[in-house]
């Protein structure tokens, strides 16, 4: 009898322990699993993308570092180069007039496909269709009758009705050739006829800019095409940043006052992208372009407080150059709190972000917090 309880008692022991011991396994990964969400910052967890943030950092753990890297790339499309690159997985393209020029609207969407497809994730196909001064697509008649005019033409010959359908007109005819992204409107005031930025804004006061930007972002969001406003922290009367460089003297009481206004407009709106500009701003970081400059982003984050994915103008331009002599402009713009780079200088920007991680000049929780807000932006674009 006692042989059989003795039995009982270690068989009993046995189950009771392995349960046990099996739910500590069961309870250390729930606390991995656990330490991998902790990951999310304060801001990302705010995020207007947040709703795919869980799915998002699920790719992202999956990621090398040099796919990570490259994903905080839009990078200068040319098809040529489209095969090479695909070997990168950069994060997105940015296209040109010359990129459409001999093309249809089929041939088009048919290349853009086909480059997606060499890609290990789904790409950010961006382009400047503004209307008027730069329009990209529509100055060619395979793509449309006539380009489309400024965004204030239309609204001075019909108002908000008229612009809201050439808007959506203009968003059919971009996510029709296979584009997600338009990097438009321009939210700078300019209200001076002989400002470099007066032809591409809306010629009005913050106030008036301000409804424009807004109906703008609904407009885009209703066509479910992702809009940037540009260029934060607001252009005002500077020279062309493409050509040289623009130092800005104008006190931050005006930013808050007037240029802030229509950014502020747009976020509220939930705009899922900005475009920070290469001006230096003296009265938010006397040393560096916007574009580089860690105070001039943080006021977009904290000051306004913009969730979304902040994006630089291309950092090939003179203005860059003009700052940044040593090669680590992409360096700077990362460890600023930018998100994306565009750039005409992928490969060499690409080596030389991982040589400054290598190097512990940019840390990877930095990389990882931009590389989740970029692949939580592709799930809310549909494109993921």
């Amino acid at each position: 009898m006692k042989k059989i309880f003795l039995l009982i008692l270690l068989i009993g022991l046995g189950v009771v322990g392995y349960f046990y011991f099996n739910k500590e396994k069961v309870d250390e990964k729930k606390v991995k699993d656990e330490k991998v969400i902790t990951l999310k910052d304060e801001d990302v967890r705010k995020s207007m993308f947040k709703k795919y943030y869980n799915d998002a950092i699920k790719v992202v753990d999956k990621m090398t570092t040099e796919e990570k890297v490259a994903q905080l790339f839009l990078v200068r499309y040319a098809y040529n180069d489209t095969e090479y690159l695909s070997n990168f997985n950069p994060g997105g393209y940015i296209l040109f007039a010359r990129d459409f020029e001999n093309h249809t609207k089929e041939s088009m969407r048919s290349e853009l496909d086909k480059v997606n497809s060499m890609n290990k994730y789904p790409l950010i196909f961006g382009v400047d269709e503004e209307g008027g001064y730069v329009t990209r697509v529509s100055k060619f008649t395979e793509f449309r009758s006539e380009k489309f005019k400024a965004p204030k033409e239309y609204y001075l010959e019909g108002g908000y009705e008229l612009l809201k359908s050439i808007e959506h007109e203009k968003a059919e005819l971009l996510k029709e050739i296979g584009l997600n992204l338009n990097l438009a409107p321009v939210a700078d005031v300019s209200t001076n006829e002989n400002d470099f930025i007066y032809s591409r804004a809306f010629g009005s006061g913050a106030t008036e800019t301000a409804d424009f930007i807004r109906n703008m972002v609904k407009y885009a969001k209703d066509s479910k095409i992702n809009s940037c406003l540009k260029h934060f922290p607001g252009y005002g009367n500077n020279v062309d940043t493409h050509d040289g460089i623009a130092i800005d003297e104008r006190p931050y009481e005006q930013f808050k006052n007037e240029d802030f206004i229509p950014f502020e407009a747009g976020i509220k709106e939930n705009v899922p992208s900005i475009l920070v500009a290469h001006n230096l701003v003296k009265c938010m970081d006397p040393e560096y372009p916007a574009s580089l400059s860690k105070k001039v982003i943080n006021e977009l984050r904290n000051t306004l407080n913009f969730t979304g994915i902040i994006i630089t103008d291309d950092l090939a331009m003179d203005a860059v150059k003009a700052y940044v002599d040593d090669g680590k402009a992409a360096t700077l713009a990362i460890n600023a709190g930018n998100d994306m780079i565009i750039t005409s200088d992928f490969v060499s920007m690409y080596k030389e972000v991982l040589k400054s991680i290598e190097d512990k000049n940019i840390s990877m929780d930095t990389i990882n917090k931009a590389v989740i807000r970029v692949i939580s932006w592709k799930y809310y674009s549909g494109i993921m």
